[in-house]
Formats: C-alpha cells, sequence, structure tokens
C-alpha cells in the first residue's frame, strides 16, 4: 500500500487518524494513541456491522494495534498507514499497547520487546508521549 497525503497540517492528519470512523460495515474506534517522532501508534477496537469484517459476526468486535508513518512533503502531510499482522517494521509501539491487542505477528512483538531493551529512554517517552 502506498501513501497519503492531504492538505492538513500535522496536528491535523493525527486528529483525523484517530478520529472514530463509522462505515456501512464497521465501527472503529481507536482507544488510545501515542506519537513516537513521526510514527502514530494507535489501538483500535473494530466492531462489525456486517459479516466478514475481520471475520468478525455482526456485532462483535476485534482490537488491533496499527502503525501509521507520518511525512511532510511541501505544504502537504502524509501517512501510511499498516497494522501488527502485516510486521511493519518500526518497534517503537508502546509496550502497554501489547495487552491492549490480541497478539497477531509474534516476530513483531519479540521484536519490540527486543527495541525496548536496547533503548530504555524510547520506552519510556513512547509510553509518556500519548498526543
Amino acid at each position: 500500500m502506498g501513501w497519503t497525503f492531504v492538505r492538513l497540517t500535522r496536528d491535523q492528519l493525527i486528529r483525523e487518524l484517530t478520529a472514530t470512523e463509522e462505515t456501512e460495515r464497521s465501527r472503529n474506534e481507536v482507544i488510545d494513541h501515542t506519537l513516537v517522532g513521526n510514527v502514530l501508534w494507535t489501538v483500535v477496537r473494530v466492531t462489525a456491522k456486517q459479516a466478514g469484517v475481520l471475520g468478525l459476526a455482526p456485532g462483535e468486535s476485534a482490537t488491533l494495534i496499527g502503525c501509521h508513518l507520518l511525512e511532510s512533503e511541501g505544504r502537504e502531510w502524509g501517512y501510511k498507514s499498516l497494522v501488527e499482522a502485516e510486521h511493519p517494521y518500526y518497534y517503537s509501539c508502546p509496550l502497554r499497547y501489547l495487552d491492549m491487542a490480541p497478539q497477531r505477528c509474534a516476530t513483531w512483538r519479540a521484536r519490540v520487546h527486543a527495541f525496548h531493551q536496547q533503548h530504555p529512554a524510547s520506552s519510556v517517552a513512547g509510553d509518556a508521549a500519548t498526543e
């Protein structure tokens, strides 16, 4: 998946990416988010309104960890959204998020733990930098 660029400020883009989204198929609610540099980490609760959303029945929910890469280009900000199951090659995810969503990629989670062991200051900053 590629990048999407929009004419928004960084703060406006973050508000867009963390806003609750309602579609015909699902409700996606960001229940926590943290900005670490230009990586926006989210914990999202997806509630299916129709069958076939993440294998859920209508009314069932799943919780996912999201990784949104942010980048500016001129007067626009762009983002690329990934989820844990895609094994994003970024590991600054707050450790507390690992307890908030079921495991979808063991290798990625192991690397998140290793990252925080190697960068203890990042662990503190990542857990405290909620936007």
